[in-house]
This record gives structure tokens, C-alpha cells and sequence, in this order.
């Protein structure tokens, strides 16, 4: 849960009001929303979890997806479901994870096309197919947002709608006093932060792009991270939100050891709800970490329902947990408090999860996961990046890159051609390793360039169960 910095203080609150005032740079509406944040923080008001009352949630709160009913192949029935979707990317990013200026949204995935291209892609291919008119709408933070606009001109010409709003964006504070940093000086774009993205629901009220929404007749919102390449609009969900009037829907997926750490959902007081490791007990953080008590986690592909984000937001009814994300910029400790969308799950009614497949969750956070999409795991048809059939265990391999891969620009140009990886378990590469063209991995492949000397692995080579070091020396493992 939150911790507290300091006692409430209706000074603190007041001191923060008076230094807003002075700034111009944001809205009243995002000052309003800044104040009752830092409020709530200070407060210390949020809900302890008791961990005995978490039950697992049942197959009502937590659907399996192979019991959703199939829409039929006629498709006046897709177009009726999808006229009243749209398709929202959360497109705050930046990619200086992964060595790249501006959105991440613009990284070449594969072939030349981008995480967008995919995207406007698949849904080009929806509404042609079926007659419908699904829009792409993004939610830029101030620092996407120009570029952003620059990026979309491309896509004019394509007959699909895309819309562009912006979420929040708030004063980092002084952690020293908590004062906001932009009002001491910090006038530059690190003086801000945009604070996270359970900010959605208030950006769509705030930028009046949910009543655009609603006056178009979308009654759904598909809500899904832009470098989710396996978050694609997918109709069977569709159809059991409309036909259950289901408010809220969290797609989980089974867990691995990889994502111990990832929220899931639970049973608390006959609702379901999001618990994610900071509001575990520290007594309790190995059980959650546990895949045979916590089976699933949360992909961040979520649908709602337009109505009900109007009702809430109206209410003022959506207070998520805030997540206290402290830093050092500029070699000044600052705060800044942020929300996640899926934490706004229980607050809505006939909420419920979907365990979902996990081909529906393929993130591209670093390049290790861009070598799996851009290897032979993986085809693309219509912007749907396809899992191979021909790989025949359900787990994808296990990459670990050092650092002379971690930019996008250096991690391309030490591959020749991406090797075949599709009888791959795992791949360690360590050091100045250069690939050449025709690689194929198999098994349990490391390999190792010790420091200061460069290991070039030849064209057309097969590893399988191997170790690699310089040389190239070669020993089975």
C-alpha cells in the first residue's frame, strides 16, 4: 500500500494550491486532480488488504475464455459488436528504454513496420472486412503528443479514424517538502510527469473524448499498453461484456515463473479485485510470488464500459491505490504519485476477469523480447503477429541479452539475420557477440565473449545444447 511521506496537513494542501496558481503550464481540471491526489496520499486512507479474507476468485468472477459462446460466422453479428467499439493504446511511452527518442510506438517491430503500423493495420482490416467503423484512439502523455501528431499524418488517407487525447500531466514534487518542483524553477518537461495510466478515465472525461465517444455511439472501450503486440480486438470478449453488461473486464493469463511479480485478481468480500505485490504483507510477498496459490496475472488489456466511466468519473468515484514512484533527477529526490488502470476494476459493476490465452499477451519492453517477434516464433498477416504452429511447446524460449544489445540500433546491427529460434529453450548472450546470417539455436544455447575480445559467430551455424565461447570454442552443456 501507499506510505505515507508526512502527517495531513491542510497546510501542506493549501501551500500546494498557492504554488499551483502560479503555473500555466496545466489545466485547472489537472490541478483539481494533482490537489486530491497528494490529499489522498497524505491522508494515509487507503484500504489495508486482510489477507485472510482473499479467496480465489471462481469461474463467475474469473472467466475461462474457452467457455465463451463464438460469434457466428455471419457477420451482421460482428458488425453490430464492433460498432460499438473503440480501440484505446495507451501511446505515453517513450522508448529510451530501448536506446529511441519519441514514442515507442514508432519502434520498427519487423519488415519495416512499427508498433502503430501493426495496430492501424489490424484494425484497417476489421472494419474492411466487416462494414464497421471501429476508431483507434490514443492517449499521448505531453511527452508523445507532438510527435505523435507528426506520425499520424501518414495515416490520413487510410478511411480510419484516428483520435488523439492527452492524459494528465502533473508536477513532480520536491520530496524534501513536497512542494511541486515546477513552481521552484523546474519549468523544462523533467519538472512534470504524466502519472500513470489509471489516469485514463479522468483524460477521456477531461479532453471530452468520451463524449465524443458516446455521441458516436461506442458503448465499449478496448484499453490495451501499445507494445502488447498480442492485444488485438477479440469478439468473443466482446460479445459476453454486451450480452452479461458486464461494466469491467481484466484479461488475465496463467502465470510463469516470469511474472511472479505481475497483479492478479482475487475474491475480497464477493467482489473482484486487483492485488498487486506492494499491498501484500511482507510476511505474505513469497505466497503471492507462488504460481500454485496465484495462478494468473493481470495482461493490462482491458475493456469498459463507456457509460460507467462517466458515472464514476462523475461521482468522483475511482480512488485506485496510489503507487508511490520516488526518483532522483537532476540530482534532486522527487516524488510523483501514479494510479493503474487496473485497480479501478472494483469499483465497477458486474466486473470480471477473462483468462485469456497467452498468445493475447506479447510485450516488447526490451529487445530480448524483439528478437522472439522478429525470429521465425512468430508470422504477421493483416498486422496479427501469429505464434508459429510449427513450435511445439507453449512456453516461448527464455532470452537474456547483455547490455550491448539493450538499444534497438546496437541489438540490430549484431544480427546478420535473426537466428531460427524455434526449437529454442533459452539463449544467454554475453559481451561483444556478433551473429551471422542462417543461425540456428537449439535447446540450451550460451553464448560468451570475454571481456575485450569480439566473438563472431560464422553464417549458417547450429548450436544446440552449447556453450560458445571465444574463439569460437564450442562445449556441449
Amino acid at each position: 500500500m501507499a506510505a505515507v511521506a508526512a502527517p495531513p496537513s491542510s497546510d501542506t494542501l493549501d501551500r500546494i494550491r498557492l504554488e499551483l496558481a502560479t503555473l500555466d503550464q496545466i489545466s485547472d481540471s489537472e490541478k483539481s486532480g494533482f490537489v486530491k491526489l497528494v490529499g489522498r496520499y497524505l491522508s494515509g486512507s487507503a484500504e489495508q488488504i486482510v489477507w485472510e479474507k482473499i479467496q480465489p476468485p471462481t469461474n463467475e468472477l474469473v472467466v475461462p475464455y474457452d467457455d465463451l459462446v463464438p460469434v457466428s460466422e455471419d457477420s451482421s453479428e460482428a458488425k453490430y459488436l464492433l460498432d460499438k467499439l473503440a480501440v484505446l493504446k495507451l501511446n505515453g511511452g517513450l522508448g529510451t528504454t530501448m536506446g529511441c527518442t519519441g514514442p515507442k510506438t514508432v519502434i520498427e517491430v519487423r519488415n519495416g513496420e512499427t508498433f502503430l503500423d501493426l495496430i492501424v493495420k489490424q484494425i484497417e482490416t476489421l472494419n474492411s472486412k466487416y462494414g464497421c467503423n471501429v476508431p483507434l484512439v490514443l492517449m499521448n502523455s505531453f511527452n508523445t503528443h507532438d510527435d505523435t501528431l507528426k506520425i499520424v499524418e501518414k495515416y490520413q488517407n487510410s478511411g480510419l479514424q484516428v483520435k488523439i487525447f492527452n492524459q494528465s500531466q502533473y508536477p513532480r514534487m520536491v520530496a524534501e517538502d513536497l512542494m511541486p518542483w515546477p513552481a521552484k524553477g523546474q519549468t523544462d518537461k523533467s519538472g512534470w510527469y504524466p502519472p500513470g495510466h489509471g489516469n485514463v478515465f479522468d483524460a477521456l472525461q477531461n479532453s471530452g473524448m468520451l463524449a465524443e465517444l458516446l455521441a458516436e455511439g461506442k458503448e465499449y472501450v478496448f484499453i490495451a499498453n501499445s507494445d502488447n503486440l498480442g492485444a488485438t480486438v477479440d469478439l468473443k470478449i466482446l460479445k459476453h461484456l454486451i450480452h452479461n453488461q458486464n461494466e469491467y473486464c481484466m484479461e488475465v493469463t496463467p502465470k510463469t515463473l516470469a511474472d511472479v511479480k505481475g497483479g492478479t485478481l482475487i475474491s475480497y468480500e464477493g467482489r473482484v479485485q486487483l492485488l498487486e505485490i506492494a499491498q501484500v504483507p511482507d510476511e505474505h510477498v513469497g505466497e503471492f510470488k507462488s504460481i500454485q496459490k496465484f495462478k494468473i496475472f493481470n495482461t493490462n488489456n482491458l475493456w469498459v464500459n463507456l457509460k460507467a466511466i462517466k458515472r464514476l468519473v462523475e461521482a468522483d468515484a475511482l480512488n485506485m491505490e496510489i503507487i508511490p514512484n520516488p526518483k532522483e533527477v537532476d540530482g534532486v529526490k522527487v516524488l510523483q504519485l501514479e494510479t493503474a488502470a487496473g485497480a479501478a476494476i472494483r469499483f465497477f459493476d458486474k466486473a470480471i476477469g477473462i483468462n485469456v490465452p497467452r498468445s493475447r499477451f506479447l510485450p516488447v519492453k526490451a529487445t530480448s523480447d524483439l528478437l522472439l517477434v522478429q525470429s521465425d516464433l512468430y508470422t504477421i498477416e493483416d498486422g496479427l503477429v501469429i505464434r508459429n504452429p510449427a513450435r511445439t511447446k507453449a512456453e516461448n524460449p527464455a532470452i537474456e541479452l547483455s547490455s550491448e544489445f539493450k538499444k534497438v540500433a546496437d541489438f540490430l546491427k549484431r544480427f546478420k539475420s535473426i537466428p531460427s529460434i524455434l526449437h529454442l529453450d533459452s539463449l544467454k548472450v554475453t559481451g561483444d557477440v556478433w551473429f551471422g546470417s542462417g543461425i540456428v539455436l537449439k535447446g540450451k544455447v550460451i553464448v560468451e565473449a570475454k571481456k575485450g575480445e569480439k566473438l563472431v559467430l560464422p553464417d549458417d551455424l547450429t548450436l544446440e545444447d552449447q556453450l560458445v565461447t571465444v574463439g569460437p570454442t564450442y562445449s556441449s552443456l
